[in-house]
């Protein structure tokens, strides 16, 4: 089980950060861009962390708010149910 999560996490964080990336380099080329909630839901799919590294390292969508707040937040409560899910499993 922790196997099959390790590579869900690993999978989403590359596919956000991808993301990213790619939505960069379109919005630069002035072409098609990929949409906001798409970027959204792969990090609350689990990539919040690839998403977050993808905004830092591309310089995208750090000046829009929703996104400013949006990732940590949204990383923020994957963290408490990871913990949840941790103290869960360990009382029983």
């Amino acid at each position: 089980m922790q196997e099959v999560a390790l590579l869900w996490l690993l999978v989403w964080n590359f596919l956000a950060f991808a993301l990213m990336g790619v939505d960069k380099a379109k919005a630069k080329g002035g072409r098609w861009r990929i949409s906001e909630k798409t970027l959204f839901f792969s990090a609350l799919f689990g990539g919040s962390v690839g998403a977050m590294l993808g905004m830092s390292l591309f310089r995208h969508k750090t000046q829009h708010r929703s996104f400013r707040l949006g990732m940590p937040l949204i990383l923020g409560l994957q963290l408490l149910a990871l913990l949840g899910l941790s103290w869960h499993m360990m009382t029983g």
